[in-house]
């Protein structure tokens, strides 16, 4: 497993937090919100390649 996948995910977090924090600072709720649910829907596409990476290398070692 490559580390930096994890770091990304940290990253991407770490970011997007600091970033709600800022709009909500500037009572911009609902932009934030709408940063959260980008945040979250790339971190999702990440983890989805990873399980479909792994459902594939779980193939290849049964030669399905």
């Amino acid at each position: 497993m490559d580390i930096n996948i994890i770091f990304k995910i940290a990253g991407i977090g770490i970011f997007i937090s600091v970033i709600n924090m800022v709009l909500k600072q500037a009572d911009k709720e609902e932009q934030a919100q709408m940063l959260t649910l980008v945040g979250v829907i790339i971190v999702l596409m990440f983890v989805i390649q990873l399980i479909n990476q792994l459902f594939n290398d779980v193939r290849s070692v049964f030669k399905f």
